[in-house]
C-alpha cells in the first residue's frame, strides 16, 4: 500500500514539472508557427507586394539576425529578473512583432514587425529550454528539456495548417491574418506563466533557499529527496551545504564574471562544455533543415507537385511527419540515451540528403514535365525521411544537450551565446539558400548538406559526452577527462563520482 502511494505520488510530482514545462514551452510554439506560416506566406506576399527574391531571401533570414540580439541579451535578462519573467517578457515582444505584421501595409512595416518578432524569439529559444532543464528531475529532463522542439513542430504544424485554410481569403487579407495570428499563443502564455513557479535553481542564486525547496518539495518525489538536490544546488550556487533553508543568505553575484570565465579564463572543463555545447548549435542548421523547413513548397514544386493547393497540402504532411518523430524522441531520450538518437538521427539524415539530391537532380535535367516517376516520388518521400530522422534525434537532442551541459554559473548567459550561433547558422542557411540552389543547382545544395551532415555526427561523436541521468549539478564532472581518455572508457568517465576529480587538474 505504502509503494502505491509512493509510485502515485511520483506521477504526480513528475506531472506537476512537466505540466511547468509545457506551460513554458508554449512560447517556442510563437518560433514554429512563424517558421511554419512564413513559408506559404512568402508565396501570397510575393504576389501581393511584388517582391523580388532576395526581398524574398531577406524577409524568411532577418527574424534570424534579431533573434540573435535577443538571445544575447537574454541570458542576462533572466539573470536579473528570473525565467519565468523573461517567458512573459518574450511573449510581449513576440505579440507586437505579429500585430506589426498582421497590419503591415507595405514590405517596410511587414519587415519591421518581423525584426520585433525576432527579438521574441531569440529570448524564447534560450529561455525555455533553461527553465525545463531547471525545474525538472534527472529521470525526466532529457524528455521535458526537448518539448520546446515538440512545440516549435506544433507551431510548424499549425503555421502550414493555417496557410492551407486562410489561402481562401482574398489575397490582401490572406498572408495578414496568416501572420497576425501569431500573436494567439502569446495571449495564452501571458495567462498561463501566472501559474508557473520560478527555477528553484535561479531562487538559490538569489540567496532565496527557502522558496526554492518549497518549489523542490513540488516537483520532487519526497521531502527526503527536496532536500537533497537543494543542498547540491546550493553547492553549486556557493552557499554551504548544511546552512539552513530559513536561514537569510547573500545572493550571489548573478551574471558577473561569466563572460569572462566562459571566454577568457575557461577551466578545461567548461572549455569542453563550450565546445560541446556551441558545436550542437553551430552543426543543427547546417544539415539543411531551415531549407526543407521553409522552402518546403519550393522544394515540392521543383519536385514536380504543381498546384498551390497541393503544394500547400504536402507541406501540411510535413508538419505531421515532423510532430510525430519529435514525440517518438521524447518518449525515448530518457530510455536510450542522448548520443544513440543524435548518431543514429544524423545516419537517416546523410542517407535522406543524398537520396534528396539525386532525385531533384535527376527531375531537373528531366525535360518539363517528363520526369522518371521514379525520381519524383523518391524527391519528395526522401524530404519526409529527412524530417523524420532530424525530428527524432538531432533537433530536440541539440536543445536538449545544450540546456543541460552547463554548470549553474553559466547556464543562462552559455545558452544565449549558443542560441546566437543557432540563430546565426539558421539566418545564413534560410538568407541564401534560394542563391545556393541556383548557383550548384537544387539537387546539389542537399548533397552539399548531406556532407556537412557527415562532418556533424563526427563532432557529435567524439567531442560530446553521454549525460542521460545524471544530476545538472554533476554534469561537469562528465567534462572534466580529457576527450581522448574519455573514448577509451567512456563507462568510467560516467560513474566516477565527482570528489574524485579535483578542480582545474584536468588537462586541455
Amino acid at each position: 500500500m505504502g509503494e502505491e502511494k509512493q509510485r502515485d505520488g511520483h506521477a504526480g510530482k513528475n506531472k506537476y514539472a512537466v505540466a511547468c514545462s509545457i506551460i513554458g514551452s508554449i512560447i517556442s510554439i510563437l518560433m514554429g508557427y512563424d517558421t511554419g506560416v512564413m513559408s506559404g506566406a512568402m508565396l501570397f506576399i510575393k504576389e501581393d507586394l511584388k517582391t523580388n527574391d532576395t526581398q524574398v531571401q531577406v524577409l524568411a533570414g532577418i527574424l534570424n539576425v534579431f533573434a540573435l540580439a535577443g538571445s544575447l541579451t537574454a541570458g542576462r535578462v533572466s539573470d536579473w529578473v528570473g525565467r519565468r519573467l523573461t517567458i512573459s517578457l518574450a511573449a510581449t515582444i513576440f505579440l507586437a512583432g505579429s500585430a506589426l505584421m498582421g497590419l503591415a501595409p507595405n514590405f517596410a512595416t511587414l519587415l519591421a514587425g518581423r525584426c520585433v518578432a525576432g527579438v521574441g524569439v531569440g529570448y524564447a529559444l534560450m529561455i525555455a529550454p533553461v527553465y525545463a532543464a531547471e525545474i525538472s528531475s534527472a529521470e525526466i529532463r532529457g524528455s521535458v528539456t526537448s518539448l520546446p522542439e515538440i512545440c516549435i513542430s506544433f507551431g510548424i504544424l499549425v503555421g502550414y495548417v493555417a496557410n492551407y485554410l486562410l489561402a481562401k481569403l482574398p489575397l490582401v487579407y490572406g498572408w495578414r491574418a496568416m501572420l497576425g495570428l501569431g500573436a494567439v499563443p502569446s495571449a495564452v502564455l501571458a495567462v498561463g506563466v501566472i501559474a508557473m513557479p520560478e527555477s528553484p535553481r535561479w531562487l538559490v542564486m538569489q540567496g532565496r533557499v527557502e522558496p526554492a525547496l518549497a518549489v523542490l518539495r513540488r516537483v520532487c518525489d519526497t521531502a527526503g529527496e527536496a532536500d537533497v538536490r537543494l543542498a547540491e544546488i546550493k553547492v553549486a550556487a556557493g552557499i554551504a551545504a548544511d546552512a539552513a533553508a530559513s536561514a537569510p543568505h547573500q545572493p550571489s553575484s548573478v551574471g558577473k564574471g561569466v563572460w569572462r570565465e566562459m571566454f577568457l579564463h575557461p577551466t578545461p572543463p567548461v572549455r569542453r562544455i563550450l565546445v560541446a555545447a556551441f558545436g550542437v548549435h553551430f552543426f543543427q542548421h547546417l544539415t539543411g533543415i531551415e531549407a526543407v523547413v521553409l522552402y518546403s513548397p519550393r522544394i515540392f514544386k521543383a519536385a514536380g507537385i504543381a498546384t498551390r493547393s497541393e503544394i500547400l497540402a504536402a507541406t501540411i504532411g510535413v508538419g505531421v511527419t515532423k510532430t510525430v518523430f519529435i514525440l517518438t524522441a521524447i518518449l525515448l531520450v530518457d530510455r536510450i540515451g542522448r548520443r544513440p538518437l543524435y548518431l543514429s538521427s544524423l545516419a537517416g539524415i546523410v542517407a535522406s540528403l543524398a537520396c534528396l539530391g539525386l532525385g531533384l537532380t535527376i527531375v531537373e535535367r528531366s525535360a518539363p514535365h517528363h520526369s522518371p516517376a521514379w525520381a519524383v516520388v523518391l524527391s519528395i518521400a526522401t524530404v519526409f525521411t529527412f524530417i523524420a530522422s532530424f525530428s527524432v534525434g538531432m533537433g530536440p537532442i541539440t536543445w536538449a544537450y545544450s540546456s543541460e551541459v552547463y554548470p549553474l554559473r553559466l547556464r543562462a548567459q552559455g545558452a544565449s551565446v549558443g542560441v546566437a550561433i543557432n540563430r546565426v547558422m539558421n539566418a545564413g542557411v534560410s538568407m541564401t539558400f534560394v542563391s545556393l540552389y541556383k548557383a550548384v543547382t537544387i539537387g546539389g545544395a542537399f548533397f552539399l548538406f548531406a556532407g556537412l551532415a557527415v562532418l556533424a555526427a563526427t563532432f557529435f561523436y567524439f567531442l560530446c559526452p553521454e549525460t542521460q541521468g545524471r544530476p545538472l549539478e554533476e554534469i561537469e564532472e562528465v567534462f572534466s577527462r580529457r576527450w581522448r581518455e574519455r573514448r577509451r572508457s567512456p563507462a568510467m568517465a560516467v560513474e566516477l563520482p565527482v570528489s574524485n576529480v579535483p578542480d582545474g587538474k584536468a588537462g586541455p
